[in-house]
């Protein structure tokens, strides 16, 4: 059966895809017709145009790594939020206007996600990565007035190393979010490399990695005792908000 309305997934590699299973699954569920999500695997951002030229019903996307501040050259309108972020996850398409228009729906997600877990001693956070999806971080923790430093391998304006983590920063800093891929299936010893032992119940590890449920970074901080939070709320939040985008 033709397909009156595509949406999809673009990033590299999709080698497993929540998005699919988790759309396919709310179609089936919900009774929605005439309506397929499918991947589109891209090995460099300027394959989306023949993407676009040849699925003439696709009416949104999702955007995963690494393409979240790439594919910003084929927006031609951005949303307030996804403009001050500077990286969409969504692109809303349509045909008759000509227009692509970009939104962050990671910040809402990871912002409905995040506040049921904030404590009075939560004060501070530390990100662990730069890319992408920490810049959807850095903007909820902005809003919710949350001071924050980057932790990064290569160190820049702005950002600390990890060397640069000490006792006396772990214990200012109680909030850690880990925005990087490491640890992430198939990879799952891999983790954010922090001194672990300076973790207490005091701190919050977010991890907006889903697959495993459990990442090292997220056990190695429950077995200091700290409260944990991986990424599969916030991914399932920013889904339904991408759909609300989508048809409104």
């Amino acid at each position: 059966m033709l397909m009156a309305r595509t949406f999809g997934l673009i990033g590299y590699p999709l080698t497993h895809s929540f998005s699919k299973k988790y759309f396919t699954e709310k179609f089936e569920h919900e009774g929605v017709e005439g309506v397929s999500y499918e991947l589109f695997s891209l090995e460099n951002i300027g394959m989306l145009e023949q993407i676009l030229h040849e699925h003439h019903n696709l009416k949104g996307l999702n955007v995963t790594i690494p393409y979240k501040i790439g594919v910003l050259k084929y927006v031609t309108d951005l949303d307030p939020a996804a403009a001050a972020i500077g990286a969409v996850n969504c692109l809303k398409i349509n045909r008759e206007t000509k227009t692509i228009k970009g939104f962050n729906t990671d910040a809402y997600g990871f912002e409905a996600s995040l506040k049921p877990f904030l404590k009075s001693h939560h004060t501070k956070a530390l990100i662990f990565g730069d890319g992408g999806a920490a810049q959807a971080v850095k903007y909820v923790l902005g809003q919710l007035d949350i001071p924050f430093l980057s932790v990064v391998r290569k160190k820049q304006e702005g950002s600390i190393g990890y060397d640069d983590l000490t006792g006396e920063l772990l214990a200012e800093y109680t909030i850690l979010i880990n925005t990087t891929p490491l640890g992430t299936f198939p990879d799952i010893d891999a983790c954010p490399e922090i001194p672990y032992a300076y973790l207490t119940p005091e701190h919050l590890a977010y991890d907006l990695i889903y697959n495993p449920e459990e990442t090292v970074f997220l056990r190695r901080a429950r077995l200091q005792g700290a409260q944990t939070k991986n990424g599969l709320e916030m991914l399932t939040l920013q889904a339904e908000k991408s759909w609300e985008i989508w048809n409104s």
